[in-house]
């Protein structure tokens, strides 16, 4: 006969646990988060002209803003960063990251169950005897820490708001990175353009150059005139080295954005292409768009959401804890006959423990209510943070185009200039050295237009960043960004 020992406290035992279970599922200590409210103003400071408007935002728009500047290479560009990006794909993990740390603490819910098993043998003798023994054991135990004070559940609201960050931490690198690729875009054309001007103006400084050396061999000038003609050329070709330089360090960042080797997109890029040119019309919205649509806000705000989860588990600690554990074991001393000499063990019972007397808990609970004050004020920083770059791109916008219309009139007023000076000198009736200065007025007010054209696109591109543009939820996104949604 086998013997069967039973420990058993009895269903009245499990009784009190279950009360408590059902009178206080619902309790849960610490603050309940409540979003904060950010005043924002009504209206825009800066004045809305050269294109802006304060009507609503178009979110198809927004997120795919890049197909208002209407450049196929642009928007292949972005398709292949948004499909490449090693930061983009680091954020990616990290959500992947949050996902499964949410996993771990939603655990904490459930009851965990534990199987285990042994095997002894033994064997001792003198010189008469030998004696062996063995000894099998198995056992299964289960253990249960009601969340009677919900620490648990507010552990698993902070992990959800942790991973609803680093979605909107997925979103503001994705805001990044588009705009970046874009703006190093605009660099490769305003480089290629004020290339193209520069050795337009140095052909045209050859043929001054020639013409100064024809005179002086014909005794109608002197050297002087010769070698301001030199140098002056040669100035312009000291500037060609510099924009090559610029444009190969644009082309090779844009490879990297895209998660390729410098100097990958070289044989792409290389045939000049024009500025992208700005829509003549760009809606910006109110201020309080950009609580809902920027992703650094969202991000701050569900940090701040996680932060003051986080006081309620640590003001749990101030509370008891009840768990419930059970155990169901065997041992036996042999695996051929295990009837004969079976033991059987059954325990179970409720456990309560209550940290009375640590001196850790209270300065915890402050600790993690000092990190929630910290939290708010990073939310409230990053809202007058976002609202201080909408309002730059704004003016950087609306000024650079007063800029360019004046460079546009100085660079036709320089070229007329240096046709007459030209033709003067030619004909004997001025000096040399207005001629020199019209073709460098001329070249300057050349490059500093074509920068002019590509800080007016890369103002604008600023500004949809700043607006929070280049994403938008699955159910929103417009079919030009289908590839971005896909995240």
């Amino acid at each position: 006969m086998s013997v069967l020992q039973k420990t058993v406290l009895g269903k009245r035992s499990w009784l009190c646990p279950a009360l408590a279970l059902l009178v206080l599922s619902g309790c849960k200590v610490g603050p309940d988060y409540v979003t904060p409210e950010a005043p924002t103003p009504q209206t825009w400071h800066s004045p809305l002209d050269n294109g802006l408007a304060d009507g609503e935002t178009d979110p198809q728009v927004l997120a795919s803003w890049w197909t208002t500047l209407d450049d196929p290479v642009l928007s292949s560009l972005i398709e292949r960063a948004v499909a490449g990006n090693l930061d983009l794909q680091g954020a990616q993990s990290r959500i992947r990251e949050a996902r499964a740390r949410r996993s771990i603490v939603k655990g904490g819910l459930f009851p965990s169950f534990n199987a285990g098993g042994s095997a002894t043998w033994s064997r001792t003798g003198t010189d008469v005897a030998t004696t062996s023994n063995e000894l099998y054991s198995s056992s299964f135990d289960a253990g249960w820490e009601l969340d009677v004070f919900g620490g648990v559940r507010r552990s698993v609201e902070a992990a959800q708001a942790d991973l609803e960050s680093s979605g909107e931490d997925l979103r503001d690198v994705l805001v990044s990175l588009l705009a970046e690729t874009a703006l190093n875009y605009v660099d490769v054309r305003t480089y290629q353009a004020r290339l193209a001007a520069a050795v337009a103006s140095l052909s045209a400084q050859e043929e001054t150059y020639q013409l100064a050396v024809w005179r002086s061999q014909a005794g109608l000038d002197d050297e002087l005139a010769v070698q301001q003609a030199r140098y002056n050329l040669e100035n312009t070709r000291s500037q060609i080295p510099s924009l090559r330089t610029g444009l190969e360090e644009a082309m090779n960042r844009i490879a990297v954005l895209l998660g390729e080797s410098a100097g990958a997109l070289h044989e792409e890029l290389q045939k000049s292409g024009p500025i992208p040119v700005a829509p003549s019309s760009v809606a910006v919205g109110v201020p309080a768009d950009l609580l809902r649509r920027r992703p650094d806000v969202r991000r701050a705000e569900r940090d701040l959401a996680a932060q003051t989860a986080r006081v309620g588990v640590a003001m749990s600690d101030l509370y008891p804890k009840l768990s419930l554990n059970g155990s169901v074991g065997l041992e036996t001393l042999s695996l051929h006959e295990p009837s004969s000499s079976d033991t059987w063990t059954v325990s179970g019972g409720p456990r309560l423990s209550w940290a009375i007397f640590d001196p850790t808990v209270r300065p915890n609970i402050e600790v993690q209510s000092e990190l929630q004050a910290q939290a708010l004020l990073q939310y409230q920083s990053t809202v007058l943070g976002s609202l201080e770059e909408v309002e730059n791109a704004l003016a950087a916008y609306a000024q650079e185009q007063r800029r360019r219309e004046s460079l546009q009139k100085a660079t036709a007023a320089a070229q007329a200039a240096a046709e007459l000076a030209q033709q003067k000198y030619q004909a004997g009736l001025t000096d040399f050295s207005n001629v020199l200065d019209a073709e460098r007025s001329l070249l300057s007010f050349q490059d500093q237009l074509q920068q002019s054209n590509g800080i007016v696109t890369a103002n604008l591109i600023r500004l949809y960043k700043a607006l929070g543009g280049g994403w938008a939820p699955m159910t929103d996104a417009p079919a030009a960004a289908a590839s971005v949604d896909q995240l």
